[in-house]
């Protein structure tokens, strides 16, 4: 995430540019996992409808069996054939339920590494804080920041009330080095007057994305290839722009806390094409 002015402008956009397209890659990526997340449910439910049947097959098979032993004085025991149906079937009933453990252990690892993020993070960042929000959306971990306890109006200088909050999101960015952060700027629709370094909201946003990630890397410690700036102007407003309000909510800087996906993607992929074999 990075992007500026004249010389800083020609920076801004450059970084604005090349933050956009990972941005975009990495949206593209996530929806890429998350369509082989929903095929693997799929072959998850067919694979319990399978299961379901093979029990009902059981039971009938045993029902079966307990009326040719009552029905026959001298049978004590079930027969050969019925024996080895259900020895077979209970083998099948086995391999159905290795399957659904294995893809069961894909869908949930992702879920289980999200949740022990956000548990990290609500108790390290203050949740109680009703201008920092912490929530997860298809398995991404958003923490969203009220303008105001970052900057003041109009400015992109980071106030010293956000370096303590900052100071406990990048505690929890340096105990994950695996993992990767995308710094958001985003600002109401109300225009600046195009005077001094800032032209408009874009530039502001990503001046307040890059302030931000200074903060995390020169005081924070964070480490530089972990940190994406982004800045989204007034585009992806949280509400309507109609009120001062509204607007003030609509201010924001968003983290956005992206696990890496890989190990991920590979365990569905190689269950995926155990299921074909």
């Amino acid at each position: 995430m990075k992007k500026i002015v004249i010389a800083l402008s020609v920076m801004a956009l450059l970084t604005s540019c090349v933050s956009k397209k990972k941005y975009t890659d990495l949206e593209a990526r996530n929806k890429e996992t998350q369509d082989l997340l929903n095929t693997a449910t799929v072959k998850l439910n067919s694979c319990l409808e399978e299961k379901a049947g093979l029990m009902a097959r059981v039971d009938g098979l045993k029902e079966h069996n307990q009326t040719l032993i009552t029905t026959s004085k001298d049978m004590t025991i079930l027969t050969t054939k019925g024996a080895q149906s259900i020895e077979k079937a209970l083998e099948s009933i086995k391999e159905k339920d290795l399957k659904i453990s294995r893809m069961q252990d894909a869908l949930t690892k992702k879920d289980s590494v999200t949740l022990a993020l956000v548990t990290s993070l609500k108790s390290s960042v203050g949740i109680s804080d009703p201008d920092i929000e912490i929530n997860v959306e298809k398995g991404v971990v958003f923490i969203s920041i009220a303008d105001k306890l970052l900057f003041k109006t109009g400015s992109y200088d980071v106030t010293d009330k956000a370096k303590g909050v900052l100071a406990k999101v990048a505690k929890v960015v340096n105990d994950k080095p695996d993992f990767e952060c995308m710094v958001e700027g985003h600002t109401d629709n109300v225009p600046l007057n195009g005077s001094g370094v800032l032209l408009d909201n874009w530039d502001l946003s990503v001046k307040r994305s890059t302030s931000i990630i200074r903060v995390l890397t020169n005081q924070l410690g964070v480490k530089p290839e972990q940190l994406i700036a982004a800045g989204r102007s007034s585009y992806i407003p949280l509400v309507a722009n109609d009120s001062a309000e509204n607007r003030a909510r609509n201010r924001r800087t968003r983290i956005v806390v992206l696990p890496k996906i890989d190990q991920f993607y590979e365990m569905i992929e190689k269950e995926m094409k155990k299921q074909k074999q």
